[in-house]
């Protein structure tokens, strides 16, 4: 039980990185480029500090930090650019099925194949997305915001694969935020994003990086190695379900068929790759 609460409380702080970032970015309270810095900031702030009460060390000088830091920065610009025009639930399914399909990608290109069942569940996953991308009658998603939160989702896989294998993830994850800050302050720059800043905006972005993020993650590290990895990908379902339910009850964000029958796609595609086919029963 203690297991499934922490787990449950886990994805409900993903899922609440969506909210955080539609509402201060769309309301207004913060361009989307300083909440992107700011949380970076305020996650490497919690991260350290944790990390300091364990007495870890930190090695920021590897190129699996250098790929860590990078791809950590352009899923924070990603995400947050994207909230600007996306609804809360559709950024989360957009973001998470562009993640699990990357990380299929991404996997064979490292030579290690996709099985017959993760191409077929991908494939349909793949086509939930495009139903919802697609123009058509009814609204669909701004093309520019789609764009970049697909950007952000693959800059997640990278940093997923990236740091398997880390001896020690929460170090690992506080290097990686505190050498991405700077490269995300000079993207932001680059990108000419930045702009207003108002003291809710800052709370909003403070409550994203050092709650939702760098609490976040530290939790969810406390669990995975708690259960199956199929278990953990399965749990990983429930995040664009509970931003979109939150969105559509809290920040009155419109529902349409075309969401719904993507949604089902997108999320039973990827159950269907990451769940584990049934093992053959003995015959005695």
């Amino acid at each position: 039980m203690r297991l499934f609460l922490l787990t449950t409380l886990t994805m409900v702080a993903f899922a609440a990185n969506s909210i955080f970032n539609r509402v201060a970015v769309d309301t207004g309270t913060i361009d989307a480029g300083p909440f992107a810095v700011i949380r970076v900031l305020s996650g490497a702030v919690a991260l350290l500090v944790l990390v300091q009460i364990r007495r870890k060390p930190l090695n920021f000088l590897t190129i699996r930090r250098a790929i860590g830091a990078g791809s950590l920065t352009l899923y924070m610009i990603g995400f947050s650019l994207a909230y600007r025009t996306l609804d809360a639930g559709l950024g989360a399914l957009l973001a998470f099925g562009a993640v699990q399909i990357a990380i299929f990608g991404l996997s064979a290109l490292r030579g290690e194949p996709p099985t017959s069942r993760q191409m077929t569940g991908s494939a349909v996953a793949f086509a939930g997305l495009v139903w919802v991308l697609w123009p058509g009658n009814g609204p669909a998603a701004d093309p520019v915001g789609a764009i970049a939160m697909v950007m952000a989702g693959l800059g997640w896989a990278i940093y997923t694969l990236a740091g398997r294998g880390e001896p020690d993830p929460l170090a690992a994850t506080a290097a990686n935020f505190c050498v991405a800050l700077p490269l995300t302050a000079l993207a932001v720059w680059a990108l000419g994003q930045g702009g207003n800043v108002t003291p809710s905006g800052i709370g909003w972005a403070v409550l994203s990086g050092a709650g939702t993020s760098g609490l976040g993650y530290a939790l969810w590290y406390s669990v995975v190695p708690r259960m199956a990895a199929s278990t953990a990908a399965v749990a990983m379902l429930s995040v664009p379900l509970i931003a979109l339910v939150v969105g559509v009850v809290l920040l009155n964000e419109p529902i349409s068929v075309r969401l719904i029958g993507g949604a089902m796609l997108v999320i039973g595609g990827i159950a269907f790759a990451v769940r584990a086919p049934a093992k053959p029963k003995l015959q005695v």
